[in-house]
């Protein structure tokens, strides 16, 4: 009997120790992860020469005018997984003369795919737990097939839409950038991604109906708010000015006052995604911005 109890009393103290060297590992787990800082990286999505810039409002404003866009999109890294945030333009242009559509309104090129761009920051497709596409327009998604093992982080109402009957037969562009995404996480409003208030998706239609923006806390560098094309160059958003081929002019004027109140209250700075202004003033990837 007393070899009996002398065996369970070291069992149960070699349980114990078990036990506290777990909770140890696992403190100094969450601790690690606390300490790395989320990390933002900026790429080149190609280019969008705008030949009738006057589709960019509602009148006659620009009429005459061209701009040249920028096509940025981001990696969010974060200790809990990394994000795609946008995909530029398709990677049939790489390589390839700029190309015209056919009715004239814009010209476009692209010079670097994403596994390229992805492996100066020693990333590959298949080290992303998330994509999240602003929208689905074909300039926002060119990459998008490449992360079908990601879970797809969309607003329900543009999923809806881009995978609608009209939509596969007016813009098949559109659908096929997307169409082998089939992890979904389906979406109605804001959405902390990480649930640490760190990187939210901020739900702002209109542009399309389910279009989305995104809002990140970093360290350094604070508060940042990625315009996705809720505005496409600086007068846009000074005046508040609505592309003609909007989803919503309405729904857009009002997300418009509901990103301008959210950044006011965040004091966050703004990127607009076509700005090439923007583009130029931020780190490129493989440095992060902070």
């Amino acid at each position: 009997m007393k070899k009996i109890l002398i065996l369970l009393a070291l069992a149960i103290t070699f349980t114990a120790c078990k036990d506290s060297k777990k909770s140890l590992e696992d403190t100094n787990n969450v601790a690690a992860k606390q300490t790395v800082p989320i990390q933002l990286f900026v790429f080149d999505g190609g280019t969008v020469q705008v030949n009738a810039l006057e589709i960019f409002s509602e009148d006659d404003l620009y009429k005459g005018e061209s701009k040249t866009f920028a096509d940025m999109f981001f990696v969010i890294k974060h200790p809990e997984g990394n994000l795609l945030w946008d995909a530029g333009l398709s990677e049939r242009f790489i390589g390839r003369a700029p190309f015209t559509t056919p009715n004239g309104a814009f010209t476009l090129s692209r010079q670097k795919g994403l596994d390229e761009q992805l492996k100066t920051i020693g990333l590959t497709t298949e080290d992303f737990k998330y994509i999240a596409l602003s929208h689905t327009h074909f300039d926002h998604s060119g990459s998008a097939s490449k992360l079908s093992h990601a879970t797809w982080l969309v607003q329900q109402s543009e999923y809806d839409f881009v995978t609608s009957e009209a939509q596969q037969k007016e813009a098949p562009d559109n659908y096929n950038a997307i169409k082998d995404l089939k992890n979904t996480k389906k979406i109605n409003g804001d959405f902390d991604v990480f649930n640490d208030g760190k990187v939210i998706i901020k739900s702002t239609p209109g542009h399309t109906p389910g279009h989305q923006s995104l809002f990140l806390e970093l360290e350094q560098e604070g508060p940042i708010l990625l315009t996705g094309d809720l505005y496409h160059f600086e007068e846009n958003r000074s005046n508040k000015i609505v592309p003609s081929f909007n989803h919503s002019s309405e729904n857009t004027k009002q997300s418009m006052e509901v990103f301008e109140t959210f950044a006011e209250n965040k004091k966050a700075r703004v990127i607009i995604q076509h700005s090439i202004k923007d583009f130029n003033s931020l780190n490129h990837a493989p440095e992060p911005i902070q």
